[in-house]
């Protein structure tokens, strides 16, 4: 029987063969990193998992090589193929793929040690210049080592794979299984070869994000394959959404940003003495899925959100409060980075991973520990590779929680996630101060009301009793805090994602981008509601301020406690809205169309013509922030200084 399975065991052989060499390459590239660095290599007893990932990766890669290859052999075995021509062109084939994964294992251990970066497309824009590039490469008497070990693993490969084609194919290629044996044999190896292609057996694919599951950005990109990587990188920046936005002229922009954000403080804003809060205040930013200004009293007469009503009036709250765009990844990114969302522009799955200096890491060389809870697979949207980069000791999703709690497609409900987010806070309160982000999710389709809850809804559509539920549990978890220790010495901020499309007036409906803002401590934030303009990307800068650290320049927001917006600006993928106290500016990307609304009345008529300067001063400031946001991000000048210093890298 094992004779009439040499095609098959063929393959596994050189899948097995090639995972060595994957695997000696990752440990290659390890010893190399860690000889030219000047500072301990720290892999915290983490180097096994790293290697765990490396095998994940590896063997998405074998997958994509072996596929054609397994294809064929199965066409060999069902068609009773004996010819050994048509097994050597699978062979070669095989040697010549594994050749050229190789090739890219060798070229991405210089490249990695010295930009800390796994091969991508960047270093395609060396073929611009091939001639300088060649004579650099071959003039660097080290690149000979790695040139030397891509022919030496070559070689090896050549060899070892002639000796498996010579001894396990070869020799059996008159024998075949009888088809009842091989229809089901070949059914379970194109399942196991699809599984292996996606790298796991959830909803969401393998991404570059997934082999990051630490703060150590060594340990975090040890595990990637580097033909992943790369391959990645080039559908990543093939994709039209990932394209540079042309808004407006680079000089214009420093410009604008520059006067804006070098404004003098406004002392008259609020009253400041009760904004400095105490040294050492915990942190928890609970980002709201859904939650729309006109889900709450703040814009609506049908409130769908009493507790959330209730907590505003022991707040400071911001009316006039707008998310960066209408996806949660955008207001992930703005909320705790400073920046805003650069239309249908999807950063946290870019690849490479960008680095973004934003509050996390802020608060992280402050002392605090710092922790991400979500309530689904950390992997979606590209969460848990982004975080881990930028600045979080955690990331907690679904995988941690019990199965039992798991719910639907979003995971766990919402009062469940707040219960977990509880028990963490109780755990790390002791050590020192804590930053937590808490995303909730129960508000988003498909919608759950979960069951045996003390809530009784008040709505008849599942969707609005779903918004009230998540309010109810945003009240549960309030009050559950307030039994805490550590509450007295910690600020809540409640805002949401983004919005909702709710009864639509324009084509950027703006109860999507209209949120609720509020900054909950009892005894050190006075009650108040400010109709003062607010983003989300002003959190940081603002969080920052009441606790008296710096902020840096890496962010484009401002602290909300001394400084005025003059209009908020928001995306919707391809459209650009801004709003001063009255006119709504809106700009179709694609097809180059502006107008301009009476949106506080409601009001439909196009006004472009009859406020031609208004209506450009609008453009001029929203373009500006989002072209230099996009401008920092391609100089690189988003990163913290030195990048994450405190992981020993």
């Amino acid at each position: 029987m094992i004779n009439k399975c040499a095609r098959f065991n063929y393959l596994i052989c050189i899948y097995l063969l090639g995972m060595v060499f994957f695997t000696a390459f990752r440990i290659a590239e390890t010893a190399a990193y860690c000889a030219q660095t000047s500072s301990t290599v720290q892999l915290d007893g983490l180097y096994w998992k790293a290697l765990w990932m490396g095998f994940r990766f590896d063997t998405t890669v074998s997958c994509y090589l072996l596929a054609l290859p397994l294809v064929l052999m199965i066409v060999g075995e069902m068609a009773r193929i004996r010819v050994r021509g048509f097994y050597a062109f699978i062979h070669y084939l095989l040697m010549a793929l594994y050749s050229v994964a190789f090739f890219a294992c060798a070229a991405d251990i210089p490249y990695f040690c010295y930009f800390f970066n796994r091969l991508d497309a960047v270093a395609l824009s060396w073929t611009e210049d091939f001639g300088t590039s060649a004579s650099m490469i071959f003039s660097e008497p080290k690149y000979w080592l790695y040139i030397g070990l891509f022919f030496a693993a070559a070689v090896s490969w050549w060899l070892l794979g002639r000796i498996l084609y010579k001894r396990l194919l070869l020799p059996n290629l008159e024998e075949h299984l009888p088809y009842a044996w091989s229809i089901p044999l070949t059914t379970a190896l194109l399942c196991l070869g699809f599984i292996g292609m996606r790298g796991k057996l959830s909803k969401i694919p393998i991404r570059v994000g997934t082999a990051y599951f630490c703060n150590n950005p060594f340990l975090n990109q040890i595990g990637l394959n580097p033909v992943f990587t790369f391959a990645k990188s080039i559908e990543d920046s093939g994709k039209s959404r990932n394209q540079p936005v042309e808004l407006i002229d680079l000089a214009t922009a420093q410009t604008v940003v520059q006067d804006f954000l070098s404004q003098p403080t406004d002392d008259s804003i609020l009253a400041q003495g009760r904004m400095h809060l105490p040294e050492g205040t915990n942190v928890v930013l609970v980002l709201m899925e859904s939650m729309s200004a006109e889900k709450t009293s703040l814009a609506s007469e049908k409130s769908l959100s009493p507790c959330l009503d209730s907590l505003m009036a022991l707040s400071l709250t911001f009316s006039q409060a707008w998310s960066a765009g209408i996806h949660t990844h955008n207001g992930i990114y703005s909320s705790l980075y400073g920046h805003p969302a650069i239309l249908s522009r999807h950063l946290m799955r870019s690849s490479p991973i960008p680095q973004v200096c934003g509050l996390p890491q802020r608060l992280h060389e402050a002392g605090y520990s710092t922790t991400f809870l979500l309530a689904h697979d950390e992997d979606f949207d590209g969460m848990r590779g982004f975080l881990y980069q930028n600045g979080f000791d955690r990331v907690v999703g679904q995988r941690c929680y019990p199965k039992h709690e798991v719910v639907g497609t979003w995971g766990i409900p919402d009062h469940s996630l707040f219960d977990h987010a509880l028990e963490h806070c109780d755990s790390i309160a002791k050590r020192g101060p804590f930053f937590t982000t808490i995303m909730t999710v129960s508000d988003h389709g498909p919608y759950i009301l979960p069951k045996d809850i003390e809530l009784v809804p008040r709505s008849k559509t599942l969707e609005e009793q779903v918004a009230e539920y998540a309010d109810w549990s945003i009240g549960r978890f309030i009050r559950m805090a307030r039994q805490r220790e550590w509450f007295d010495n910690t600020l809540f901020i409640f805002i949401a994602d983004h919005g909702a499309s709710l009864c639509p007036t324009y084509d950027l409906p703006l109860a999507y981008n209209h949120v609720p803002l509020l900054f909950y401590a009892p005894g050190c934030i006075a009650p108040e509601t400010t109709d003062r303009l607010a983003l989300q990307l002003d959190l940081p800068a603002t969080i920052l301020g009441m606790l008296g650290l710096p902020c840096g320049d890496k962010m484009l927001g401002i602290d909300l406690m001394s400084q005025r917006r003059k209009y908020a600006y928001f995306s919707a993928d391809d459209k650009i809205g801004v709003v001063d106290g009255e006119l709504f500016y809106l700009y179709k990307y694609k097809q180059q169309r502006a107008s301009l609304y009476r949106y506080r009345e409601g009001g439909t008529e196009d006004l472009i013509e009859q406020y031609p300067e208004q209506a450009d001063d609008m453009r001029r400031y929203a373009f500006s922030m989002i072209q230099a946001s996009q401008q920092m991000l391609q100089d690189g000048t988003t990163q913290c200084p030195p990048p994450l210093q405190n992981d020993g890298i």
